[in-house]
């Protein structure tokens, strides 16, 4: 029986107050997040995480103390395998989870899966939408990490693949209706920013997170007015727009309710069940908007499930090197595309 292993990469978070301090120092040490030498950038990551550890950790607080996001992986990559020997059962599957910034680290997991000694490796950012910042970094770190057996190949995005798309209208559309069906709400698509410089450096982000919210836009005629926001905006670099919180001000301006939709998230973590639970309903409550409602992340929600289990099918359908699930291409002023390099290297 042939042996195939699928790793999940996700950003991680903090298990508790005393992970957030070295949580955030992982996170502002990576070089896709600060761009400067690591001389100036070692320093630069140990005054941000200290200057911010005492506010992250208050709103970890929130949430019992430490972050969500590994249980909830967990709880993806455990339907994910189900689903995977469920419709392979000649194939033994086994998914696992490499974490960016917090355990488990790509070198712990890579030694897991090598020790599995697997045929097939499918790499699988939960990342629906690529980014040098995501998951550009965490496949770089696991390509530095990984030395065990296996072919490889690499599924760098998929940001209109039906069943994320599906996942998403279905809960924007149940929140709604949880809602009582409210007249006259503005649908917002609020995603992770970037800063501008990144975008305009080619990175793919910005236009595949406009193809996800157009797609799944486009199966809610009920809430037509809608539109795309980015959060989570921190350092003194001019980050993509509009931001959510400008929208939110509109929206309060205009008299108009607002439905918010995590379009970038599948997993629920510290910028859903703080930044929009908590902070962002307070400034919609604020600003005059007479209803705020947030949907929920895809999850583990069975259209969700299988489009990954989907990917990782048809990704081993293919020759090795990074390439898009679904009809997505990105266009070419997306010079960070891998796909895109990869092709221009095979035409050399």
């Amino acid at each position: 029986m042939s042996r195939l292993a699928v790793v999940l990469f996700n950003l991680g978070g903090p298990d508790g107050p005393d992970a957030v301090r070295p949580f955030l120092f992982n996170l502002f040490r990576d070089k896709a997040i600060i761009g400067a030498p690591a001389p100036i950038r070692y320093p630069l990551a140990a005054f941000i995480s200290a200057t911010r550890a005492k506010g992250a950790r208050a709103n970890y607080a929130i949430m019992g103390g430490g972050s969500p996001l590994l249980p909830e992986t967990r709880r993806q990559a455990e339907a994910l395998e189900a689903e995977l020997n469920r419709s392979e059962p000649g194939r033994e599957s086994r998914v696992f989870i490499a974490m960016r910034y917090w355990k488990p680290f790509a070198a712990e997991t890579a030694q897991a899966v090598a020790a599995w000694n697997p045929d097939e490796i499918v790499l699988l950012p939960l990342y629906p939408q690529y980014s040098s910042t995501t998951s550009e970094s965490s496949l770089s770190d696991w390509e530095r990490a990984y030395r065990g057996p296996g072919r490889t190949r690499t599924v760098c995005c998929y940001p209109t693949v039906e069943g994320l798309v599906e996942a998403h209208a279905r809960a924007i559309r149940s929140a709604w209706e949880a809602g009582g069906r409210p007249e006259g709400l503005r649908l917002l698509f609020s995603a992770h920013g970037l800063p501008e410089n990144i975008v305009a450096g080619g990175d793919p982000y910005q236009v595949q997170i406009e193809a996800t919210a157009a797609a799944v836009a486009a199966r809610l005629p009920e809430l037509p007015d809608w539109r795309i926001s980015y959060q989570s905006r921190v350092g003194p670099l001019k980050w993509i727009g509009p931001a959510t919180d400008d929208e939110i001000r509109r929206a309060g301006a205009e008299g108009r309710g607002v439905i918010v939709s995590p379009i970038a998230f599948v997993s629920e973590h510290v910028e859903t069940l703080v930044e929009l639970d908590h902070e962002y309903a307070e400034l919609a409550h604020e600003a005059g908007c007479p209803v705020w409602i947030r949907a929920a992340t895809p999850s583990v929600d069975a259209d969700f499930i299988g489009a990954l289990g989907g990917a990782v099918d048809r990704a081993l359908g293919r020759s090795s090197g990074p390439a898009p699930d679904g009809d997505w291409t990105c266009p070419s002023s997306c010079k960070r595309c891998p796909a895109g390099q990869t092709a221009k290297k095979s035409r050399r």
